[in-house]
């Protein structure tokens, strides 16, 4: 029979939920101190670093919330007058123990902070190997677990989510750019659109009715979205001479931001969908461009202001709501986690978890490996 995990939260009054807060001199943020001991290996290790990677805890042996037990027969989490266990899990070998692991890190996180984590959260991103040859690849925010999806030694370009279970991407298998979508378990793949000239940006709405794409099917690269169940096509925006690209899907389904370069330089608008009005919302730094927007109605983007840096925007607000949240670098396409306060960007190869809270933890490298790790995409 199939194990289940099964998480027991008892909550106490408020008045005995009292624990001190550290500040962790340097990280910037407040954190609550954790102590774990389950016996070391995977279980552990995983543990440990998916709460830290939350940025709301900090592993120390004196603290008052202390998570122990064995993996496979049970581990508690229990201080500041909250018990939570985990139990009848099977951990039969290192990488069932990391899934247990990050499911506890998660219910961690929510029990003691409110919020959801994104430990089980899936990362797919392109490893590439030349111009002409990619493949989309996955892993955990952890870095664990990387797994290669596609094996066409052909170019794969912007993987995105299109549900827990599938991804969209632009494949060049047959030559030219279409949209194909990959089941991450199954592996099988299927060609879905497939236009004259360029087709590439595919991105599901947040009900799961409408993909936004950008072709060049009338001549132009322009935003398009298609209606899944009619199978129709609507063209947003008609801009002779103007390229635009890289759609993303505001929380409502009812706006889309993407890049044009109507001013001859890469710039962020916003189009409403039912009145087709837009608007650029982007007007420092000499381009704007790898828009995604996030549940809480921000837009993280990359801002090139001598060097590329990763931004976030209030699109309501406009420019004047700007922040920017990396150093300069080689940054590019930023992916919000659910909990809307961290992302994964690339930069010099390689991809990186960056904490957009001002005095948040400084960005981590998600793995160490030989490649050329880009675009990444966070499922939510």
């Amino acid at each position: 029979m199939k194990k289940e995990l099964v998480l027991l939260l008892a909550a106490f009054p408020m008045f005995a939920m009292a624990e001190t807060v550290v500040d962790v001199t340097g990280e910037g943020a407040e954190k609550i101190a954790v102590a774990v001991n389950c016996g070391g290996g995977a279980y552990e290790k995983t543990l440990k670093k998916n709460l830290e990677l939350s940025g709301a805890f900090i592993v120390r042996s004196d603290a008052g919330i202390k998570i122990s037990g064995t993996p496979g027969v049970g581990v508690q989490a229990s201080g500041r007058g909250r018990t939570l266990t985990q139990r009848g899990v099977a951990v039969g070998d290192d990488k069932s123990a990391r899934m247990a692991a990050r499911q506890f890190a998660n219910a961690v996180v929510e029990a003691y902070t409110g919020q959801k984590g994104f430990a089980t959260d899936r990362i797919c991103f392109v490893n590439r190997r030349g111009s002409d040859n990619a493949d989309v690849c996955m892993c955990y925010p952890d870095g664990q677990d990387i797994r290669q999806v596609t094996g066409d030694s052909k170019a794969a370009v912007g993987p995105r989510w299109k549900n827990r279970d599938s991804i969209f991407y632009t494949g060049y298998r047959n030559g030219g750019p279409a949209i194909w979508e990959v089941n991450t378990a199954t592996g099988n793949r299927k060609l879905v659109w497939s236009f004259r000239g360029l087709t590439t940006g595919a991105t599901m709405s947040p009900d799961g009715t409408k993909v936004a794409i950008i072709s060049s099917m009338r001549g132009n690269p322009d935003l398009y979205v298609i209606d899944l169940a009619a199978n129709r096509y609507r063209q947003l925006t008609n801009t002779r001479s103007v390229s635009e690209g890289q759609p993303a899907w505001s929380p409502d389904g009812r706006r889309i931001v993407y890049v044009s370069d109507e001013t001859r330089h890469p710039q962020l608008y916003v189009i409403d969908l039912a009145t087709l009005n837009k608007r650029r919302i982007t007007s420092k730094g000499s381009q704007n461009v790898d828009p995604d927007w996030g549940a809480d109605g921000k837009i993280t983007y990359i801002s090139k202001r001598g060097g590329n840096y990763v931004a976030v925007i209030d699109p309501d607000v406009g420019e004047a709501s700007t922040r920017l949240v990396t150093d300069a670098g080689t940054w590019e396409h930023p992916s919000w986690s659910r909990d809307c306060r961290h992302l994964v960007a690339g930069r010099d190869k390689a991809l990186f978890l960056v904490d957009t809270l001002e005095g948040g933890d400084k960005p981590r490298q998600l793995f160490a490996a030989g490649g050329n790790w880009i675009t990444p995409s966070w499922s939510k």
